[in-house]
């Protein structure tokens, strides 16, 4: 109906209570869908916007940000449309403003900016935002906090060199102060900012780590939103994933039975972070490992490949798993009498999954179980396989098998009454194949008018 071409002139109307709602209406209508955002900038409503906002009063400069953000948040391309128009050095102007509205509204307007990529993320750097969100989260408003904290966030995660910018500016401190506050979303996005600072790199990560963040973000684990709960463990696997030293430290600090205990009592994705900063611990070295078997990690690692429906949840869990199982045969030992290889090996032979699960569940489950079976001396608990495994995962089966049997007189009676040598005679092999020389080597354990 042309509503734009009738908006933009009042933008600059006499009247400031005109003014406002003019830009609100705007801002509503951009926010609506990206084809009325793409409307805004293209009847040249933004500098009109910005001409006069210096010396507006409050809820013009509120609403101004309104409407940069709802044009900023639906593409790059938008976003950089905002940039190119001169609406980042207006930004800062309500940044400094003295009313924490006029601030929270430009903080929301730079962090739907910075999401998008690291260009527009530097540029919101470069017109020296980052100092003054530093200064908002330390502002006594909470809903201020929240937003500053949550664009700081989107300015780190793109790329060490950003992060970098955030932490140079203090930013580390006053974050870790705000972890233990009561307000529930505020935590998430304190959370979620020290996260992606600490993902980039070592140094990042001690740096967060030397803020005395360890044993206060364990008491996140417990919290009773869920939100929470799942930030706190994605800045925890964040840490804890650079090195075994990182590990360690968190280890010392009860990291990973807060972990399990943390997947044990949630559901669905908030399980998420907590099952790969397990995998994480568990792949630097043995000892980590063993300190997640210790600590029980290993069922609820494998209540979560049964009880979730989420294919990539199930996923990590196998990876997790192979990560735990794969260093010696006592590891291996310990996956095993939790009777996860059936799991991992139906899950690895599920048709039924979508096709991206075949590939990702399921890849990820033979992983596991390769990295097991070759390192796992306990034999029960490979006798199931040997029913229903395909030939792929048979011959690691099998090679076990002809590890331990030539060295031991019980486990090789035992072989024959359970009706696995049987079974092995049934296996078709290609001749001089590495499966064949496994059946050789165990048929070789008997004599022959046993094996036939």
């Amino acid at each position: 109906s042309g509503v734009m071409s009738l908006l933009r002139p009042l933008l600059l109307d006499v009247i400031p209570t005109i003014q406002q709602t003019a830009a609100l209406a705007l801002g509503r209508l951009a926010n609506y869908n990206d084809d009325l955002a793409e409307a805004v900038v293209k009847g040249g409503i933004l500098p009109q916007l910005m001409c006069s906002l210096p010396e507006q009063n409050r809820f013009y400069k509120k609403a101004a940000a309104f409407v940069l953000r709802a044009v900023g948040k639906h593409s790059p391309q938008l976003a950089q449309a905002i940039v190119q128009c001169g609406a980042l050095e207006m930004l800062m102007i309500c940044l400094e403003d003295f009313d924490p509205g006029v601030k929270e509204a430009a903080s929301w307007a730079l962090g739907y900016i910075a999401r998008h990529n690291s260009e527009l993320s530097q540029a919101v750097v470069d017109a020296g935002a980052v100092p003054l969100l530093v200064l908002c989260i330390q502002e006594p408003e909470i809903a201020l906090k929240r937003i500053a904290a949550s664009t700081l966030s989107d300015i780190s995660k793109h790329s060490p060199e950003l992060a970098q910018t955030v932490v140079d500016a203090g930013a580390i401190a006053h974050l870790a102060q705000m972890i233990l506050n009561p307000d529930a979303k505020l935590k998430c996005q304190v959370l979620s900012a020290l996260s992606q600072i600490a993902k980039h790199s070592v140094d990042l990560a001690e740096l967060v780590v030397e803020a005395e963040i360890v044993p206060v973000v364990l008491t996140c684990l417990k919290d009773s939103d869920e939100y929470v709960k799942k930030n706190g463990a994605t800045l925890i696997r964040e840490i804890a994933k650079h090195t075994p030293e990182l590990s360690q430290l968190i280890v010392n600090a009860g990291g990973v039975a807060a972990v399990i205990d943390c997947i044990g009592s949630c559901k669905g994705t908030v399980r998420l972070p907590g099952i790969m900063m397990l995998g994480y611990v568990a792949a630097h070295s043995e000892n980590l490992s063993m300190a997640v078997i210790v600590s029980k990690g290993i069922p609820p690692l494998c209540a979560c490949l049964i009880e979730e429906h989420e294919d990539h949840i199930k996923a990590a869990a196998a990876w997790a798993l192979g990560q735990v199982g794969r260093h010696t045969p006592e590891h291996a030992r310990a996956v095993a009498v939790a009777k996860v290889l059936p799991i991992l090996l139906a899950l690895y032979m599920d048709t039924r999954s979508s096709e991206d699960l075949q590939m990702k569940a399921s890849i990820f489950a033979k992983k596991a179980l390769k990295n097991i079976l070759q390192k796992c001396t306990y034999l029960p608990a490979l006798e199931p396989l040997m029913r229903d495994a395909p030939p792929n995962i048979m011959k690691y089966v099998v090679g076990q098998f002809s590890k331990v049997l030539p060295h031991d007189s019980k486990a090789r009676r035992l072989f024959v009454t359970t009706g696995g040598l049987k079974k092995v005679q049934e296996i078709q092999a290609e001749p001089g194949s590495l499966l064949q020389e496994y059946i050789n080597t165990i048929n070789n354990c008997y004599p022959e008018e046993v094996v036939r």
